[in-house]
């Protein structure tokens, strides 16, 4: 019989270790702990499964579930062991003791199957400590074979000895380090990161432990404030995943990413480039440590597989996808939508030239983890981002469900860590393994829709195509183009003609082929409608004027006559409106209406305004006599003048013309340097003592007075 695969899950209240295909039950002999269970971790080579409580640490025989032994380390928040197992390593929230001094809350201990698992191990077996601040990147990293472990400090990487961590082994002194990652491979190698920092292009450089005079291997590049370090398994190639925080260009929240490409002996590096616009959203290394697969571009986004010269070998087809996971043993790629996506998680056969196997519907998953047979697939939905519908489900390769447990409050789940050569992999897909009863009853559950739901559709554009305006890039549309503005000119996403404004009410505007001509539609182009109907309105106004006076239609200009409107293309209610608002600019100042104005006392002012000018009011014009003919020549007559007649008195009204407006404000100048002078002359009189500039100005009294008869100003 085969070795089972398990996976471990920490609830709010306890924590379960569960075997796996084929027989999916409880681990036999664990007990289940309860309480509030901060973490817990299965060790890189599968022998050990830790979890931490509030009074101690404790360690389990992953295989047959008995405990080992139990630390005494109390409030531990983060566990973690070494490569080998040899080593387990602690951290607890910073603290300070009575002295002030920052306690070392990074303790790194040997792990001890003592004979008697209740005694608990003593702080003797306690190797080394550490003082850490932070939680992020807390956890030393250690060499393949334990031989060396690393930590970062201030602008160095201090290495140890694993078994002495008390005195610093070796160290790498690199101004501005703030990251690293050593090798998993055989050959000792570390990768340091240096930001960007007073103009210098940040830069990534690979070591030899411990020959540290120079790097091996080094890439510099700009906008890169924090990156992702990935080695492949062999340790000779490296990704560097570069994000700046804030894009500069606009096109996106998250910044701007970019991806490099480093052997481990300084043979090659290089930028991949990737032809598709948008961010990079997952980058994962094959097994095989020969190719690796790239999740990039705006959504629908495209997944490319490339060699270890950033050489593209397979693009798979475009959709909303954002996650890349190999099996464990490199035949199987999986790429998933998790997140705010659907939770589709397509399956290609990497030794079938990339044929698809199945589509697992997996909604609202967030955490998805290939099994160590590589023929299955864990996901789970975990607190605190969705805290009802928690469980976890594990799916055939082929596109079945095999097991199904609903959890409250689920924290975290994962595979226990085992060797591949664990599970030869001979044919996965055949025969395909009989679901377990959880598995059935969920499905029997589920409530599948008769009808699909799309997506909504207005009933007027119902039984219709869909635009490919509306469609993804997958799906027939066009690609999405981002230029980190809002543009009024561009149709829908990029699609389409541009658009162009419109009025409400107004009449459209011709289109391209209705009769109009090539160069009215070209020098059209960028009117509006409304402005472009009254273009429109006006040449056919200046054609009418033109045909009229060709056609010696258009009487001769008359002098005007008192009292009748001058001859304008203005309407007399606009003329009178405009000369108006004129005379009202002028020192005018319109009364303010009451709040509550009363109907009858407006009456009573109208009607007494009116018994007190009578003679304001314009008496209609007469109506024009027809003009007569002579029959002899057929030439009309001169026009009649019309006789004198007697205009009725008009109100004594004086207006002072007070010139040019550059003369008026000349003298209102000189008035008030006048009112000056005259106020300077009053203070000397009172016995107050002026200054220089002031008695100057009191003898210029003369030359002002001149200037102000000069411009006809008279006292």
């Amino acid at each position: 019989m085969a070795v089972p695969t398990q996976f471990a899950y920490r609830t709010s209240k306890n924590l379960g270790a569960v075997d796996a295909a084929p027989v999916y039950q409880p681990l036999p002999g664990f007990t289940r702990p309860e309480g509030n269970l901060r973490c817990c971790v299965y060790s890189p080579c599968g022998r050990y499964f830790a979890w931490a409580s509030p009074e101690r640490v404790t360690v389990a025989d992953a295989s047959i579930g008995h405990v080992i032994t139990t630390l005494p380390a109390e409030n531990v928040f983060e566990l973690g062991f070494s490569p080998l197992g040899s080593f387990i390593i602690t951290w607890q929230r910073p603290s300070k003791d009575d002295n002030g001094d920052a306690v070392k809350n990074l303790k790194v201990w040997t792990v001890l199957e003592g004979e008697n698992p209740g005694i608990e191990a003593d702080e003797h077996t306690v190797v080394g400590r550490f003082v850490q601040k932070s939680q992020t990147g807390w956890n030393l990293q250690y060499t393949f074979d334990e031989r060396y472990c690393a930590r970062v400090v201030t602008n160095e990487i201090q290495f140890y000895e694993s078994q002495d961590l008390g005195t610093v082994w070796n160290k790498l002194r690199v101004e501005g380090v703030s990251d690293f990652a050593v090798s998993p491979g055989k050959n000792h190698s570390i990768a340091v990161f240096v930001p960007e920092r007073k103009g210098q292009p940040a830069a990534v450089k690979v070591y030899n432990v411990p020959q540290f005079d120079g790097p091996v291997s080094q890439k510099n590049f700009f906008k890169g404030d924090i990156v992702q370090l990935k080695w492949n398994n062999e340790g000779t190639t490296l990704i560097v995943l570069a994000q700046t925080e804030v894009d500069k260009s606009g096109k996106s929240y998250y910044g701007e990413t970019t991806l490099y490409l480093l052997s481990a002996n300084g043979g090659f590096d290089s930028r991949i480039e990737l032809d598709k616009d948008g961010p990079i959203h997952d980058v994962t290394w094959s097994p095989n440590s020969k190719e690796f697969g790239v999740v990039y571009g705006y959504m629908p986004a495209k997944t490319t597989i490339f060699d270890t010269r950033a050489k593209a070998t397979h693009s798979f087809a475009l959709g909303p996808r954002n996650t890349i996971i190999f099996s464990p043993h490199g035949r199987f790629v999986l790429v998933a939508g998790f997140g705010n996506l659907a939770g589709q998680m397509d399956i290609y056969d990497l030794e079938k030239n990339y044929q698809k196997i199945c589509t697992i519907e997996a909604s609202n998953a967030s955490v998805c983890e290939w099994s160590p047979d590589g023929k299955h697939i864990l996901t789970a939905t975990t607190s605190p981002r969705l805290r009802v519908d928690n469980g976890v489900r594990i799916w055939h390769v082929g596109g079945g469900l095999m097991y199904n447990e609903n959890l409250q409050e689920l924290y975290h789940v994962t595979w226990r860590p085992q060797s591949p050569t664990m599970h030869p992999i001979e044919d996965p897909l055949h025969p395909v393994p009989t679901p377990h009863a959880s598995a059935l009853e969920y499905l029997g559950n589920v409530k599948t829709p008769s009808k699909p739901a799309g997506a909504y559709r207005p009933p007027g554009a119902r039984g219709q195509v869909t635009p490919l305006a509306f469609k993804r890039e997958d799906e027939g549309g066009a690609a999405y183009v981002s230029n980190g503005s809002l543009s009024l000119g561009i149709g829908v996403n990029g699609f389409g003609k541009p658009r162009k404004r419109e009025v409400p009410g107004a009449e459209l505007a011709p289109e391209e082929g209705d009769g109009t001509t090539n160069a009215a539609v070209d020098g059209d182009e960028q009117l509006s409608k409304a402005a472009l109907k009254n273009k429109k309105k006006r040449e056919a106004k200046k054609a009418k004027d033109a045909a009229e006076k060709a056609a010696g239609l258009t009487p001769a200009p008359e002098k005007s006559l008192p009292g009748a409107f001058p001859s304008s293309s203005r309407s007399p209610d606009r003329r009178d409106r405009k000369g108006h608002e004129r005379n009202r600019s002028r020192g005018y100042v319109e009364p303010r209406p009451h709040s509550r104005p009363d109907r009858r006392d407006a009456k009573r002012a109208q009607d007494r305004q009116q018994q007190q000018q009578p003679h304001l009011k314009t008496p209609p014009a007469p109506a024009p006599a027809p003009t007569p003919t002579s029959k002899s020549n057929g030439v009309p007559p001169p026009p009649l003048k019309a006789p004198p007649k007697e205009s009725p008195p008009h109100p004594d009204v004086t207006v002072t013309s007070p010139g040019t407006p550059s003369q008026d404000k000349k003298t209102r100048a000189l008035l008030k340097k006048l009112r000056a002078i005259d106020d300077l002359k009053m203070r000397r009189a009172g016995g107050e003592k002026l200054e220089g500039t002031q008695i100057k100005k009191m003898d210029t009294e003369e030359e002002v007075r001149k200037e102000l008869e000069g411009l006809g100003w008279n006292e």
